[in-house]
C-alpha cells in the first residue's frame, strides 16, 4: 500500500511539472511552475526532515537487498584500523579518511575542517590542521603528477609512518555591495602544503586544490540516468542570450570510454567506491590491489615494522555492498512548497536562468542501475526525477577575486575553470544533517548568497540577475533553495 501511495504521488508530480525539453529558455512568467509536493526521486522520495534525512533506505528496499544495504551501511561508517584483518592489512599506511562516514557524516558532507579550526581559534585563519575531512589535490603546472605523491596528498598515516604532507590555509576576503546597498563578503582560501615526507615542492611549481565531500544524495538515480538525455542536453544546452553552453565530460574508466557524471568535474562514470577505499583510506581491493604509496618510503617503513600488505583488505562483495548502500538511499522530498516566499523564489529561480543548468526534470533509463559486480537495481528505472542539475560541465569563470572558481585542475576533458552542475536536491537539509552551510568545491562559500555570487563565466548573467533583485527577492530565492 505504501509503495502504491508513492507511485501515485510520483505520477501526480510528473503531471504537475513542465518538461525541461522545450521551455528552458523562457522567462518565469512563461513557465508553469510546479505546485504542491513535487517528489524529488519518484518512488525513492523520502518525507523526512531530520539529521538522518540523507541516510535512509528507499521504500522499495526489502529482502536480501535490505540486508545488504545495512551491511554496506556498516562498512561505510565503521572506523577502519591498521591491523583489522590480523595480518597488517587495513587502514593506511597513509590515508585521508578513516571511514567513508568520517568525511560523509550521515551520508552528507562533514563540516570543512579548516572552518571548524578557524571558528575554534576565534577566526584565526592560519595554521595547519590535523584530520581535514577534505581531499588535497596537487599537480605539476603541466597537469602531470609528482612521482612521490601522486594526485592526492595523504595527510594522515598509521603509527610509525609519515604523512605525505600537511595542509595549511590562509583566507583572503573582500566585501562587495549589491545595487540596493546590501553588503556581502566573499572568502578565498589559499592552500599550501607543509611537512612534506619527501622532497619539498615549491608552491610556484605546483597547483593545489582542495575538495570538501559531496553529499551522497541521489547516487542511485545519478547512476541510472538516461545518458541519451544528458547527451541531448549537451547538444541543446546552448543559450547565447545567457552565455551558456554545457558539455559532456568523457573519461576512460575500466578500459572503456564513458560519459562522466560523478564528482565535482564529472570525472567518473561510477561512484568510485573501490577508488575511495583505496586512495582515501589505503584499503586494497581487487580493482586497486596495490598500496596507494607503493614504492614510497612508507611501504618500506611498514615492512620494517613487521606489517604485511600481501592480502587484499576488502573483498569485491564488500565493495558492492557499499555501492548498493549508496545507490539505495532515499532522496528527501521538497518541503514548504506552498509557502508564498518559496513559490515566489521558485519563479525568481527561473527568471534568473538558474534552471538552464540546474535542470529541474530528468529521467532514468528503463532498466535502472547495475552495481560494480553486476547486481541490478531495476527499481531505479523509468523514474522521473528532479535533481536540479544537467550533470554537464560548464565554464564557471575566473573573474572573481582574480581567480574565480578556476582551480587549474584538469579532469578528463574538464578544464580548471569548468565544473559539473551541482545537483541541488536535498541541499536545504545540509545544515540540519551536517550542521553547516559551507558550499562549493572547497567550502569557500559560507551560505547560499556567497555560493551564488561566486558564479562566473557561463553563470555570470544569472549571478547579475540575482544581484539586481531586491533584497526581499534575493531572500525569496534563498527560501526556495532551502525547500529543496
Amino acid at each position: 500500500m505504501k509503495n502504491l501511495f508513492y507511485c501515485s504521488l510520483a505520477i501526480l508530480a510528473t503531471l504537475a511539472i513542465t518538461s525541461c525539453d522545450d521551455d528552458d529558455a523562457l522567462v518565469a512568467s512563461d513557465i508553469e511552475i510546479p505546485n504542491g509536493y513535487a517528489l524529488s526521486a519518484g518512488t525513492a522520495s523520502l518525507f523526512m526532515n531530520s539529521p538522518y534525512s540523507y541516510d535512509q533506505p528507499a521504500d522499495w528496499l526489502s529482502g536480501t537487498y535490505e540486508s545488504r544495504f545495512y551491511t554496506g551501511d556498516r562498512l561505510y561508517d565503521n572506523v577502519k584500523t591498521s591491523n583489522e584483518n590480523g595480518h597488517g592489512g587495513g587502514l593506511g599506511p597513509v590515508y585521508a579518511g578513516y571511514s567513508c562516514g568520517s568525511c560523509h557524516r550521515n551520508a552528507g558532507r562533514t563540516e570543512p575542517s579548516y572552518w571548524t579550526a578557524i571558528k575554534n581559534k576565534s577566526n584565526d585563519a592560519s595554521g595547519s590542521y590535523g584530520f581535514t575531512s577534505m581531499l588535497i589535490y596537487v599537480s605539476k603546472k603541466n597537469g602531470k603528477f609528482y612521482q612521490d605523491y601522486g594526485r592526492v596528498i595523504h595527510d594522515q598515516a598509521i603509527y610509525g609512518v609519515s604523512p605525505e604532507g600537511k595542509l595549511k590555509v590562509e583566507i583572503d576576503s573582500a566585501t562587495y555591495t549589491f545595487p540596493d546597498g546590501e553588503k556581502y563578503t566573499l572568502c578565498l582560501p589559499k592552500w599550501t602544503i607543509t611537512d612534506w615526507y619527501a622532497e619539498e615542492i615549491s608552491p610556484e611549481d605546483m597547483f593545489c586544490t582542495v575538495r570538501i565531500p559531496l553529499r551522497h544524495v541521489g547516487m542511485g538515480q545519478m547512476m541510472s540516468l538516461d545518458q541519451n538525455e544528458i547527451e541531448a542536453l549537451a547538444r541543446k544546452s546552448n543559450y547565447p542570450e545567457w552565455g551558456i553552453s554545457g558539455r559532456c565530460n568523457y573519461i576512460v574508466e575500466r578500459g572503456v570510454r564513458q560519459l562522466g557524471v560523478s564528482g565535482n568535474k564529472a570525472q567518473h562514470a561510477d561512484l568510485t567506491v573501490e577508488l575511495g577505499f583505496s586512495s582515501d583510506m589505503g584499503l586494497t581491493n581487487s580493482r586497486y590491489p596495490e598500496e596507494i604509496c607503493e614504492g614510497q618510503a612508507q611501504v618500506n617503513q611498514g615492512s620494517m615494522m613487521g606489517l604485511s600488505y600481501e592480502q587484499l583488505d576488502c573483498t569485491t562483495e564488500d565493495m558492492e555492498n557499499v555501492d548498493l548502500y549508496m545507490q539505495c538511499l532515499a532522496v528527501p522530498a521538497r518541503r514548504n512548497v506552498n509557502d508564498p516566499d518559496v513559490k515566489a523564489g521558485e519563479k525568481l529561480f527561473y527568471e534568473a536562468g538558474c534552471h538552464l543548468c540546474h535542470v529541474t526534470t530528468l529521467h532514468t533509463k528503463p532498466r535502472g542501475s547495475i552495481l560494480l559486480a553486476g547486481t541490478t537495481l531495476p527499481w531505479l528505472g523509468s523514474q522521473t526525477i528532479h535533481p536540479y542539475s544537467d550533470y554537464l560541465i560548464h565554464d564557471m569563470g575566473s573573474e572573481i577575486m582574480g581567480v574565480g572558481l578556476n582551480d587549474n585542475y584538469v579532469s578528463g576533458l574538464c578544464m580548471g575553470n569548468e565544473w559539473r552542475t551541482t545537483p541541488l536536491w536535498g541541499i536545504g537539509l545540509q545544515s540540519k544533517v551536517n550542521g553547516h552551510t559551507y558550499f562549493l568545491h572547497d567550502g569557500r562559500a559560507r551560505n547560499f548568497v556567497e555560493a551564488i555570487m561566486w558564479h562566473g563565466g557561463e553563470a555570470y548573467a544569472s549571478r547579475q540577475k540575482f544581484a539586481n533583485f531586491t533584497k526581499n527577492q534575493r531572500n525569496q530565492l534563498i527560501q526556495f533553495l532551502w525547500s529543496l
